[in-house]
């Protein structure tokens, strides 16, 4: 090591361009790496859902449930199944092993399902398979509202949809709260029974056609060409003209017998926004893309769509996560910058200002090169990774001041400044690299810490390895490479310094100051080990036992000022759509009345509680959810107290 030390001191500038460049690629990498709340973690949990219109739930449990379970049972590495059911619909909860591999369980699954569904009833809807991810949780919701026909609204909606998921970090924009829309066909009896037509025959034809028919190719020997058999139905009048019967020498169409009109399915849920109904866009960004950026270009995409639209049309946005985001990453880039300035006043006032401009160097060189490092292995800046950067900021100049001092110390002596900065980095390698190991060590067990948990937590002895890591490489190769061009002993502090290098040969106790008050004292202690050893566990029992006795309990997070709140809306028996959305209404009011609410959004039907996948809290006989936004905190009450008055 002293060979790679002298070497890195005769080529300083060598170092020093290595140095910027690892700077300058933390610089980029901290702005281009993707940011988001909470690490990407990949939960082992899928949800397979089947749906079976008009089946009661005990026989989707006994026709839907029980054969899909006795293939699923045998799947590799499957720790639980939990299974739902519910009027027209069968749902299948699979939670696996924590280290399971996703792409693998993922195509088991599907692979069993697809075994099951030969046992399903013929009429059942094909089953379908979800990966529980909360990175494909929506990070922003787009409302539609507004005093205009409900088909104009659906109409403008989709258009926008289509819109924000040509946006390249949209991976998938959803309509809520919208009907679907069908052509209605009314057949006349007293036509149907004049022309003689039975309703099988007629439910024969309309079954046989709107169907996308391949006839191949024709081979004339001088060319070949497909023929195309118009069969889909594409607008209205493909099923006004649909021919039913020959009659004499005419042709009785849809339209001889029936009324057609445009409309709507009935209706399976609502959504709301503020009281009013509305259209939602629930968008989803892709994995491993900036939320920021995501959520600032959905937002350009819809102002410049919507620039046209008539103001009839009331486009807001709600439950945005990179406004959280922005200021929770913001206030911990605060914290970091304040603990940095604080650190700088602490070494300035210990070693002097030249001194203590090296020491500084340290902390930005070992957070851009732990930034750096952390973009190469694919991690994002999440609360985790802010976390490990601002524990890391007051041992990232531990062993920087170790280094400098005795530096100081050398050239007060005499030596030269690249002389000095030499001896200093191989003397003190040992300490200071042994005294970041050590800190090292106390964190290292959280990456063995087990389930969902300890995947989350890793991001914080990671990113304290990292960093610490750099601030090693820092105090022995950069700090030292800078000095030997730079430093300079500290006048003011010569006297110290000299008396320092005399202590080593002379008597200590005669040390001044706060030095010589220390050595004091401690010659003194040392005289009766046993004492100090005593009183040193006395205080260790005492504080174990007071915390025994007086400690407010243990918890995973701390209790924090919410932001957003859920409220959740159940009700048992067979409700239809309209008393689901009545009873939400009551609720609604409720809460938009409450004082620090700023938006609520309702999703309101039947069936909310069947597709919450892995959700243990949420109830299954959930009818209504309402997503709530507060106002910014210096602009309300307690959010404990307003959730409160919503109870």
């Amino acid at each position: 090591m002293n060979a790679f030390i002298e070497a890195a001191l005769a080529h300083s500038r060598t170092v020093l361009t290595t140095m910027v460049l690892l700077v300058a690629a933390g610089i980029i990498s901290f702005i281009s790496i993707p940011k988001e709340a909470d690490p990407d973690i990949p939960i082992p949990i899928f949800y397979v859902s089947i749906v079976h219109q008009g089946i009661s739930p005990e026989d989707a449990e006994r026709l839907l449930i029980r054969p899909m379970e006795t293939e699923l049972r045998s799947l590799e590495g499957l720790e639980d199944i939990t299974a739902i059911a519910s009027q027209g619909h069968a749902g299948i909860i699979l939670e696996f092993d924590v280290n399971f591999d996703k792409d693998a369980a993922l195509q088991d699954v599907r692979a069993k399902v697809d075994l099951a569904r030969a046992k399903l009833p013929g009429d059942s809807e094909e089953p379908t398979v979800r990966e529980f991810n909360a990175a494909l949780f929506p990070v922003l919701i787009v409302t539609l509202s507004g005093d205009l026909p409900e088909r104009t609204l659906y109409n403008a909606a989709r258009k926008l949809k289509d819109e924000i998921e040509a946006v390249p970090t949209v991976l998938q924009a959803e309509l809520v709260g919208h009907r679907e829309e069908l052509l209605e066909v009314v057949i006349d009896p007293a036509k149907l029974e004049s022309y003689n037509i039975s309703q099988g025959e007629l439910i024969n034809i309309v079954s046989l056609n709107n169907r996308l028919v391949a006839a191949g190719n024709i081979d004339t020997g001088q060319g070949r060409f497909s023929v195309k058999v118009p069969g889909l139905f594409e607008k209205r009048e493909d099923v006004l003209n649909l021919p039913v019967k020959v009659s004499g020498e005419g042709v009785v169409t849809i339209a001889d017998i029936a009324d057609i009109r445009r409309t709507f399915k009935d209706a399976n849920g609502y959504a709301r926004f503020n009281g009013h109904q509305a259209i939602a866009i629930e968008i989803t960004k892709r994995i491993g893309t900036n939320i920021i950026d995501n959520n600032n270009q959905v937002r350009a995409a819809v102002k410049s769509f919507t620039t046209t639209w008539p103001d009839a049309i009331h486009v807001n946005y709600t439950l945005d996560a990179s406004d959280w985001i922005f200021r929770a990453l913001g206030s911990l880039q605060s914290s970091i910058f304040t603990a940095i300035v604080l650190v700088m006043i602490v070494v300035v006032a210990a070693l002097g200002l030249r001194s203590a401009m090296l020491v500084g160097i340290a902390i930005p060189t070992s957070f851009m090169v732990g930034f750096f490092f952390l973009g190469t292995a694919g991690y994002t800046i999440n609360m985790m990774v802010m976390f490990g950067m601002l524990l890391a900021v007051g041992m990232l100049v531990d062993g920087a001041i170790v280094v400098v001092e005795y530096a100081d110390r050398k050239m007060s002596e005499g030596l030269d400044r690249r002389e000095s900065y030499a001896l200093a980095a191989k003397r003190m390698f040992w300490p200071v690299a042994s005294s970041t190991a050590t800190t090292l060590a106390a964190f290292l067990p959280m990456l063995f810490w087990p389930g969902v948990s300890g995947k989350f937590m890793s991001y914080l002895p990671i990113t304290l390895i990292v960093v610490l890591s750099a601030s090693l490489l820092t105090a022995l190769i950069f700090v030292p490479a800078m000095g030997a061009i730079f430093g300079k002993a500290e006048t003011e502090n010569d006297d110290v310094l000299k008396l320092l290098a005399g202590a080593e040969t002379g008597n200590i106790r005669t040390l001044p100051g706060i030095t010589g008050t220390y050595v004091r004292g401690l010659d003194k202690l040392i005289h009766y080990p046993g004492t100090v050893l005593a009183v040193t566990g006395a205080i260790l029992a005492g504080t174990i036992i007071l915390f025994t006795m007086f400690n407010n309990g243990v918890e995973f997070f701390v209790d924090t000022e919410p932001e957003q709140a859920v409220v959740l809306v159940s009700a048992r028996g067979n409700l239809s759509a309209q008393d689901t959305i009545t009873l939400a209404k009551d609720v609604e009011k409720i809460v938009l009345e409450t004082d620090g609410v700023k938006t609520v959004f309702t999703r309101a039907g039947p069936g909310l509680g069947a597709g919450s996948a892995g959700r243990n809290d949420v109830p299954k006989d959930l009818i209504a959810q309402m997503m709530i936004e507060l106002k910014p905190y210096e602009q309300r009450r307690k959010g404990a107290v307003i959730l409160e008055e919503i109870r």
